[in-house]
Parts: C-alpha cells; sequence; structure tokens
C-alpha cells in the first residue's frame, strides 16, 4: 500500500476520518503519534488534522465545535475559511454513521501501513551501516502503531474532558428536582432503579420517563416483561394524549394527532418473563442499531423478570448476576438503563419506603447508580398522590422525600414539594403489628434461617 492508497477511498471515507477524529477520543489516542496531514487529499481535511493534532497535544483531547470554529476565523483565505466550515459540518453529520467503526478500524489499518513503509525507507542506509537494531526498533515501532494505548482517565490530563458537555450525555427525566440531583439526568452507563409495592405506579413512572425522552427527541426502546406491546404502547398513547386507556378506542384521532410530530422514535418489544436473558436484550439492542435505530434510553419493566445464566445457585444469586449483567450493559453500550423493582411485604406497608425493603436482595441498590422507591397506600390511590423517597444516588444528595401527585390513568406524575423532617416522621409511624402481620418474604425468611443455624451450630 503506498501513500497514494488513500484516495482509492474516497473524500466520504475521509470525511468520516475526519468525525471520527472530532468525536471519539479512545481512536485519536490510538492514531495521533502517526497520522499527518499527507494521509489526505482535501486541504480543509489537511487544516483540521493539524487543528486537532496541535489542540491534542495541548489538552490530551478532541477539541470542542467552539474551538475550531475561533481558530478556522484566523485562516487568511476565505476559500479555504468557507470549505473548512463545510467539512466541519459534513463531518459531525458523519458522526451518526453506522460503519464508522469498519472506518476507524480500517484507517489504523492503513497508518500501521504507512508507518512501516516509512521505517523500512528509513532502514536502507542503517542497513547499509550495519545498524540492526535501530532497524529492529523502527520496525517494532511501526507494528505497534495503531494499538489501543488507552490506559484510562489521565486524572491530570484530562481536566478538561470530565467537564465536556458530551461527557456524561444525560437523558432528563419528568421532574427537575430530581434532574438538580442527577445533574442532568440518567447519563451513559447509567443504571436507575425505582422500587414499590404491587399496583403502585412503578410501571406508569416507566412510562413517563420514556414518554418524556420520547417528546424531547431521545430515542427510547421500551422492553416490557408483564404487560403485552399492545398495551404498553396504550399506555404511552393515554400519556401523550392525557386520555385514560380506557377511553382511547373512541378517541384514536386524537392519538395519531397527539404522536404524529413526537421527535423522538419509540420501539416496545415485549418478552416472556422467565424467557428472556440480559444477552436477549443486548442482541436486540444491538439488532436496533444495525437496522439504523441507535436508542439513547432503555427502559426494563422489570429486571427482576429476566432469567439469569446462574440456574443452580440460590434465588439471591441469580437476582445479583441479572442486576450485575444490567449494569454492566449499561456501561458497555454507554447507555441509561431504567427499570423497576418490588420491595418485600413489610415495605409494602410503609408510607416512605426505605433502601432496607428491597424484595429479594439488597445488592440491587448497591449495584444501581440512582435508586428511589414509589410508596402509594391505599388511601393515595383514591386521592391520586404518593411519596417519592431517594434511596441512592451517586451524582448528588438522596435521603429526601418528595409529595407527589400521581394519576395512574394517564401516567401524569408532579413533584409537588420536598417533605420536612416532621413530616417524614408523620409519615414513618405505622399500626403496631401482631407477629402474623409482620411482612418477610420468602428470601427474608431464607436468610434469617440461615443466620439462626450459623450462630447455633
Amino acid at each position: 500500500m503506498t501513500l497514494q492508497s488513500i484516495e482509492n477511498y474516497g473524500i466520504g471515507f475521509q470525511t468520516k476520518v475526519i468525525s471520527a477524529l472530532l468525536t471519539d477520543k479512545p481512536f485519536l489516542q490510538n492514531v495521533n503519534d502517526i497520522l499527518i496531514d499527507e494521509y489526505f487529499s482535501n486541504t480543509a481535511h489537511k487544516w483540521i488534522v493539524n487543528e486537532v493534532l496541535k489542540y491534542y497535544i495541548k489538552y490530551h483531547t478532541n477539541p470542542t465545535m467552539d474551538v475550531l470554529k475561533t481558530e478556522m476565523k484566523k485562516v487568511e483565505n476565505d476559500v479555504l475559511q468557507v470549505s473548512i466550515k463545510e467539512q466541519l459540518k459534513e463531518a459531525y453529520k458523519a458522526s451518526d454513521e453506522t460503519d464508522l467503526t469498519y472506518v476507524k478500524e480500517e484507517f489504523t489499518n492503513f497508518c500501521k501501513n504507512q508507518q512501516l513503509k516509512k521505517a523500512l525507507l528509513n532502514s536502507v542506509d542503517l542497513l547499509k551501516a550495519g545498524n540492526y537494531d535501530s532497524i529492529r526498533l523502527l520496525i517494532d515501532s511501526a507494528l505497534r502503531s495503531g494499538q489501543n494505548k488507552n490506559i484510562g482517565h489521565e486524572y491530570n490530563k484530562d481536566i478538561e474532558s470530565r467537564y465536556r458537555d458530551e461527557d456524561r450525555s444525560p437523558v432528563p427525566t419528568p421532574w427537575p428536582m430530581f434532574n438538580e440531583m442527577l445533574q442532568g439526568g440518567l447519563g451513559e452507563g447509567d443504571f436507575g432503579l425505582i422500587f414499590g409495592n404491587p399496583g403502585g405506579g412503578k410501571s406508569w413512572t416507566l412510562i413517563a420517563l420514556g414518554a418524556h425522552a420520547v417528546s424531547l427527541g431521545y430515542n427510547v426502546i421500551h422492553y416490557t416483561l408483564e404487560l403485552s406491546e399492545g398495551y404498553v404502547g396504550k399506555r404511552y398513547d393515554a400519556f401523550f394524549t392525557r386520555i385514560s386507556v380506557d377511553k382511547l378506542k373512541v378517541n384514536k384521532e386524537k392519538v395519531v394527532d397527539a404522536t404524529s410530530d413526537l421527535p423522538g422514535q419509540l420501539i416496545v418489544k415485549e418478552y416472556p418473563m422467565g424467557k428472556a436473558s440480559m444477552s436477549t436484550i443486548e442482541s436486540h439492542i444491538k439488532k436496533c442499531i444495525d437496522l439504523d435505530f441507535k436508542p439513547d434510553l432503555v427502559i426494563i419493566d422489570y429486571v427482576d423478570l429476566l432469567s439469569s445464566k446462574r440456574r443452580n445457585g440460590e434465588r439471591k444469586e441469580e437476582i445479583d448476576d441479572i442486576y450485575t449483567s444490567t449494569k454492566g450493559l449499561a456501561r458497555e453500550l454507554k447507555l441509561p438503563v431504567w427499570s423497576v423493582s418490588q420491595v418485600n411485604r413489610a415495605g409494602a406497608k410503609d408510607n416512605i419506603i426505605e433502601g432496607d425493603k428491597a424484595a429479594g436482595s439488597y445488592d440491587k441498590i448497591m449495584i444501581a447508580d440512582f435508586a428511589m422507591s414509589l410508596s402509594r397506600q391505599k388511601k393515595d390511590k383514591v386521592n391520586g398522590t404518593g411519596r417519592f423517597h431517594i434511596m441512592k444516588n451517586r451524582y448528588g444528595m438522596d435521603g429526601m422525600t418528595f409529595n407527589a401527585k400521581v394519576d395512574t390513568s394517564t401516567g401524569h406524575i408532579d413533584i409537588l414539594n420536598e417533605m420536612t423532617e416532621e413530616e417524614e416522621d408523620a409519615q414513618n409511624v405505622r399500626p403496631k403489628q401482631s407477629k402474623t402481620e409482620i411482612g418477610l418474604d420468602n428470601l427474608d425468611k431464607e436468610y434469617l434461617a440461615k443466620q439462626f443455624f450459623a450462630l447455633n451450630k
């Protein structure tokens, strides 16, 4: 392969390489030491490459569009300045192309071959001098070119990248107070969990999260393991139209009007409970990406109903495995994931559900990045009220409780105000229970039994 070979890839290929240099820091880390402007035929591309390298050497990250605009104004050649502007537009437009992975891999191999060619040419004089050690070093260095040099987040060097707007790319919730606590919303790789009692509105809360994201222009995949795809779709219809599900059939024209201009897209996918695993979810997400649907948010209703790879262990171990896999998938695909989970029978009777009432395994809360509970007693269901309690928050404060107005006919939920300590204390007072009323699920009983026998060996 010769230096002219890059021409065979065409201007479109080169534009996509520029796109990767501007938006993909690991790619820039891999090729910055072998990247030269001679690889590009377009003068504007050469300018962009030099600016990217200059910025990376100084700040160890990709330059933003604002930085490039500022530098572009310093170009004295008006024709070149216009060309640079057009090529930057094309490069950022290409950042969503599905073949960028191939382009990056192909360009890395091309650069490696260029470095090898350069090393061989430089070795001619060394060969005549018999300097074989230097030749070996040149060849070894060329063969290592393009390898992954990302050793992690370099704390002192990567200060600017930590504070770029796209560092987490959070997807906002419908509730400003929660967004503030989450520094904008659930971000890439984050796992958010909502606990609640049966019939308390957990699934409607997921509808509110998904519908709000779609209304802001985000793409959402909603996995349902309890309800049918069609019924979940009707719940979204109810949210967008503010018409209860039971009255939608005679208001289909309003559904069309309310959903025809939504800026984001929604896919609802149903799997039988206990049959699908996290690998099933991952395969479907990748299939959607292959079909040009790139999700920004994943909703799973709900994770506990997935099957585990661990078949012979205790149920708690299976649950922990499922939750660990969910968090791992979120991190790997750089997607925020929302799900819900049940509380045990004791928690179902609480006016404010604390973290120790998670059914099945307390490790759920340990794995999640953000966990909150929704408590709705019989009186709340009649009055359309409830209480959200922030159990855990990696991005800010937790332990607060908020009064809420909850409409489970359309999924609209309003956070009213944060409760005072006195109000929380009043809500936490529970009637005295008899021994037969103390709510322990089977996993709680199993754990206590094991503890008892362990202490009395």
